[in-house]
Formats: C-alpha cells, sequence, structure tokens
C-alpha cells in the first residue's frame, strides 16, 4: 500500500495539575518523546491538558487565543519539532466570554483553526455525573475541518462525539479522521467511551480517536483514560489504559476508501426524504 497514504499519529494521555506552567512543560517533554521515538505527522494532546477541569475555575485559566501563552507555547513547539500538534483544549476567553477550544498547529508554528466545543457536557446522572459546562461556557457554533494529506480532519470536543448529525456533516464534507480531545468521566467513560468511538466510525466510515487525560483518583475530576484510535470498521487500532502514556498508530487511508466502496453508504442515504444543513462552518 503506498505510504502517501498513510499518516503516523501519536495521542499524548498526561496528567494535569493546577499548575499551568507545570503541565506545558509536561506536555513539550511528552510531545518531543513522542516526535523522537514515533517520528509523527500529527500529535495530539487531551481535553483541558493545561488545566484542572472544574467550572469554577474556567475563567481562572483563561486565555484568549492565539495571544495567550498556552497558544505561544504550541505555536513554538510545532515550530521547534516541525510536527503538526492538536493542542488538546484549554478555557478560551474571547469579549469576556469562555469557551472550550481546540488549536491545530502547523509545523511553521501557525494557528491552523481552532474548534470551540459545540455541545456542552450538562448531565445529571444519579450515581454517574453532576456537571454542567453551561454554567461557564459559551457554545461553539461553527464546524472545523482541517487538510493535513492525506486526512481531512473533523475537529470536535468530548460530548461533541455524542451527536450523530455533527460527525455525518463532516463526513459529507469529506472528512475521513476524526480527532476528538475528551475528558469523560470514569463511569460515563466505562459505559460509553470505546461504544461512542466505534458507532461513529461505522457511521462515517472513517478513523475516530479521542484523547483524553490520565486518570487521577485524586483529582475533583477523575477522567476515564483509554484514549483510542478505531478505524473505519470499528476495529480498535490502538488503546492507552488508565495511565499516563502515548499511544501511537500509523493509519492507512487506503482502508477508509475500501469501507466506502464496499458499503456505498453516502450514495443510498435518503436525502429526498431528509436533509441535513450545516448552517455555518470554518
Amino acid at each position: 500500500m503506498s505510504s502517501a497514504k498513510k499518516l503516523r499519529l501519536a495521542l499524548v494521555q498526561m496528567h494535569g495539575s493546577a499548575d499551568k506552567n507545570a503541565n506545558l512543560k509536561h506536555a513539550g517533554d511528552l510531545i518531543r518523546q513522542a516526535v523522537t521515538k514515533y517520528d509523527p505527522h500529527i500529535v495530539c494532546l487531551p481535553e483541558f491538558f493545561n488545566a484542572p477541569y472544574q467550572t469554577n475555575l474556567f475563567r481562572t485559566y483563561a486565555e484568549p487565543i492565539p495571544e495567550g501563552p498556552t497558544s505561544n507555547f504550541l505555536s513554538s513547539l510545532a515550530k521547534e519539532l516541525n510536527v503538526h500538534i492538536v493542542g488538546g483544549s484549554i478555557p478560551e476567553i474571547d469579549n469576556e466570554k469562555l469557551y472550550n477550544t481546540c488549536t491545530l498547529w502547523s509545523p511553521r508554528g501557525h494557528l491552523v483553526v481552532k474548534h470551540r466545543k459545540v455541545h456542552l457536557f450538562d448531565l445529571n446522572v444519579p450515581e454517574v455525573i453532576d456537571f454542567k459546562e453551561s454554567s461557564a461556557l459559551t457554545p461553539g457554533d461553527v464546524l472545523t475541518m482541517a487538510k493535513i494529506d492525506p486526512a481531512c480532519v473533523g475537529f470536535g470536543i468530548c460530548f461533541d462525539i455524542q451527536f450523530p448529525d455533527m460527525w455525518m456533516k463532516y463526513r459529507e464534507k469529506g472528512c475521513n479522521l476524526m480527532i476528538i480531545p475528551s475528558a469523560f468521566p470514569v463511569k460515563y467513560g466505562d459505559r460509553y467511551w470505546e461504544l461512542y468511538l466505534r458507532a461513529r466510525a461505522v457511521d462515517t466510515q472513517s478513523y475516530v480517536t479521542m484523547i483524553s487525560p490520565a486518570r487521577n483518583v485524586n483529582a475533583n475530576y477523575v477522567s476515564h483514560g483509554f484514549t483510542m484510535i478505531v478505524d473505519p470498521y470499528g476495529n480498535v487500532v490502538a488503546s492507552a489504559k488508565e495511565g499516563e502514556e502515548t499511544v501511537f498508530a500509523e493509519i492507512d487511508f487506503s482502508l477508509v476508501e475500501k469501507a466506502r466502496k464496499e458499503i456505498k453508504l453516502f450514495d443510498m442515504r435518503r436525502t429526498d426524504m431528509f436533509e441535513l444543513v450545516l448552517k455555518s462552518e470554518e
């Protein structure tokens, strides 16, 4: 199979702390290690990699993009290592509004796109989770795509994965890789993490990955872990466990072509009966 259809992904599942500068240094160390070991085309960080995932602290840690220190750090690191970096997500402030925002940085250190989390995580499931992002955050209102040959990447953040229409629209727009920094809580992740990854992969006949923080049982919010890559057939390509580790895979987009030729889902959809309309996009 042609190497022109392959792409190397490194997904960094890392521990965070309440010290932003320490988090940035730690992320930098892990990314450098991943680049040295795997020579990836893209390195991805988890949701809220630079800050605690606590609604009462979002404003304290929030930064403008691309002027803030985390943006400067990611830009410089991408340029230094000559690699695309998906900067997980961070709390962003813009005109006093707060967003949960993922960024993509080019090997030249340029901000390529940013994705603001569209679906805010407001759940109250007894004995599982009680969390309300909308108490602090504003939802994004665009879908965000980027071309990194041979990938066309659709971006989401965590709870976004649970809304199939979003990912079907990405597929319509030509995406074949979905990158989703995510911080599912443990019990919710036990129920749904792998299920949602595999479902979206089969729905869109694409590669799908979610990148989690490492599990820290002493944190106020305990993330599930199990950073994972799933192929267009719904098979798990690679997965972490609970602790800190980097997941690597060389993914082959000829498998996407094969899956889409075998079952022509998007040719057989009954668009004469229903229509999915995208109102805005980047």
